[in-house]
């Protein structure tokens, strides 16, 4: 194989005992003699000792005749081989590589003291490796994964790069690290008590009571911590992060579950971290928006998930936002996507036909005196719409949608349809002891057709992971399932709530095209809940915007045409978005800037005139 080819087998995928070594049996310099893919046993036997699974396959990527051949691939019935040209920009070996035939990284994120670093690209490409890394927990082997990894030879490695200085502290024992995980609704299954406790371990710097403050956390401090929502989570994870007393700040996904203005809270308090001494901040966000007005500089990660990845030198955080988009890397002189996702400036949707699906009355609902409290003004949803629900966190959204699937009766006002929902909740608990393909077959009679092939699995990218359990998904395969297992039912309105939470910025693409899709080819009604702006104004037709004071009482809106809405709901906030003049892309003015102030005066908080 050619030096920048590389072959990566999925020991999670590779099933020996249900195959018949297809690989081995029809690969070509096999069929000569030369032992190209064998089984681990019979390599490692010769070389060193394995304790895996002896029966499944290995690859020399010596012999291998790289992509151009390729029958591995295809003849593998489990999809668990994959043969891959890397870019042939790629000077040097990987970073880090974790065995044969497995995940290599190439380049490394820098950290600068004083300023937010952000990261951008797809799941699965090598980000917590690189953190790991970063922090000293993981010693990077450059390649050499058959010998003892050593941290002079990394420093050789990057000896006159701006990488130098940090890698001489990690040696030096010099770096501490504070890092906020990615899926914090696992945080409950890690501790057990209340949000006070949890948080008085972290205060290194004295500065709790204004991050309780800030970040509005104060009445969830005596609940115990697996009886908060996943709002209240994120806000208490990053309080807790924040509070630590270190030199590097790791955030993995600051976004999911919070509103829009408390993302912006969040942006700021990041920023003032920052600013305020020598400490380093790395943040890795999908919320493009959030990431443009929250980093000083950007590193662009692309790859093959679970094969390599790939870390470019900084670039302007404008300039990486528009290359990733873009899908080509003007620096590297590389495409790292065929199409480029596109934001269409397109004016808002003006008027809704159809026949009135549902007719609904006033409705009020309490959940006790002194408990918080919904009113909703009566309104029509009409056949075949997309109707998009935003409002901040806690003001009743959810509420509203159980109230429709029936989970919920009104106090007031008279729900006398009985529609069948189908309901992809917020937080996602489908821990069933079984697999994908499995879980989803139950669900739709369609599964496995052509058609749900081409509208559900395809979009949602599930074919890689239909073999897996339930239980062993990450937090973005998991949503894109439930996202699936919604749209698979037989329904009248189809609810999802917040189905951008975990997604990477191309799997939120191709999560919108797949619901618009359905919709307009089932003639389907879809309610959409998300804090993500964009993805709403992509995908709906309408709006219903909540306000209220979160917590304590909530109203909604009639549902109203597009602009009247995303005004009444950003002008609530008090935030105004731009059009980046190369991409058309929504970026969040500076408040009190000119251009937001003009916005403010003319009435346009998000749409061009």
């Amino acid at each position: 194989m050619a030096d920048d080819s590389i072959a990566v087998v999925d020991l999670d995928r590779c099933q020996p005992d249900r195959c018949n070594y297809e690989c081995a049996n029809f690969c070509p310099p096999n069929r000569t003699g030369k032992d190209c893919i064998v089984t681990r046993d019979e390599h490692y036997e010769e070389n060193e000792p394995y304790d895996g699974a002896p029966d499944q396959v290995w690859i020399s990527e010596e012999i291998c005749l790289g992509e151009t051949c390729g029958i591995c691939v295809e003849k593998c019935p489990f999809d668990a081989i994959e043969i891959i040209n890397l870019p042939s920009e790629l000077e040097n070996d990987p970073v880090h590589r974790y065995g044969d035939n497995a995940f290599a990284l190439y380049g490394l994120p820098v950290p600068e003291a004083g300023s937010v670093t952000g990261i951008l690209g797809p799941n699965g490409i090598g980000k917590s490796t690189a953190v790991k890394m970063l922090s000293g927990e993981l010693t990077p082997n450059l390649g050499r994964h058959d010998e003892e990894a050593n941290w002079d030879a990394v420093l050789d490695r990057f000896r006159g790069t701006e990488l130098q200085n940090y890698v001489e502290k990690v040696i030096e024992g010099e770096v501490t690290v504070a890092r906020k995980p990615q899926y914090v609704d696992q945080i409950p299954k890690q501790f057990d008590g209340n949000t006070r406790e949890l948080l008085e371990v972290t205060d290194e710097r004295g500065e709790l009571d204004y991050l309780i403050e800030r970040l509005n956390i104060a009445p969830v401090m005596d609940q115990d911590i697996d009886s908060i929502s996943g709002g209240e989570l994120q806000r208490v994870a990053l309080a807790a992060t924040l509070a630590r007393d270190v030199d590097f700040y790791f955030l993995d996904e600051i976004t999911p579950y919070l509103d829009i203005g408390q993302r912006m809270t969040a942006a700021r308090l990041i920023r003032e971290l920052a600013e305020d001494g020598e400490r380093s901040m790395m943040v890795v966000e999908h919320d493009l928006a959030i990431l443009d007005l929250l980093a000083d500089t950007l590193h662009v990660t692309y790859g093959q998930p679970g094969a390599y990845g790939v870390v470019t030198d900084p670039k302007s955080v404008r300039n990486g936002i528009n290359e990733y988009l873009k899908g080509y890397l003007d620096n590297e002189n590389m495409r790292i996507r065929p199409n480029a996702i596109t934001f269409e400036e397109h004016a808002p949707r003006e008027s809704v036909s159809g026949r009135p699906l549902v007719e609904y009355p006033d409705l009020r609902k309490s959940y006790g005196e002194g408990e918080f409290s919904l009113e909703v003004d009566s309104g029509t949803i009409f056949e075949s719409e997309v109707l998009g629900i935003v409002g901040p966190n806690g003001i009743g959204k959810s509420t509203l949608a159980k109230m429709f699937a029936g989970g919920l009766e009104p106090d007031e006002g008279e729900l006398d349809f009985r529609l069948d929902i189908a309901y992809k909740p917020q937080y996602i608990d489908i821990d069933q002891p079984m697999r994908v393909d499995a879980f989803l077959a139950s669900i739709t009679d369609q599964f496995g057709s052509s058609y749900w092939d081409t509208e559900v699995a395809r979009p949602l990218q599930l074919d890689p992971i239909m073999e897996q359990n339930l239980t062993d998904l990450s937090g973005g395969e998991r949503q894109r399932v439930a996202i699936a297992a919604c749209l698979s039912e037989d329904a009248d309105l189809y609810v999802l709530d917040e189905p951008s939470a975990h997604l990477d910025v191309e799997q939120r693409v191709q999560a919108t095209t797949a619901i618009r899709r359905y919709a307009e080819n089932h003639d389907a009604t879809v309610m959409v809940i998300d804090h993500d702006i964009y993805m709403v104004d992509l995908l709906a037709d309408r709006l219903i915007v909540f306000d209220g004071e979160p917590a304590e009482h909530g109203h909604a809106s009639p549902p109203q045409e597009m602009r009247e809405g995303m005004n009444d709901f950003l002008a609530d906030l008090d935030i105004t978005f731009r059009r980046d003049e190369r991409t058309g892309r929504p970026r969040i003015n500076k408040p009190d800037s000119q251009l937001d102030r003009e916005q403010k005066r003319e009435g346009e908080y998000y749409y061009s005139v």
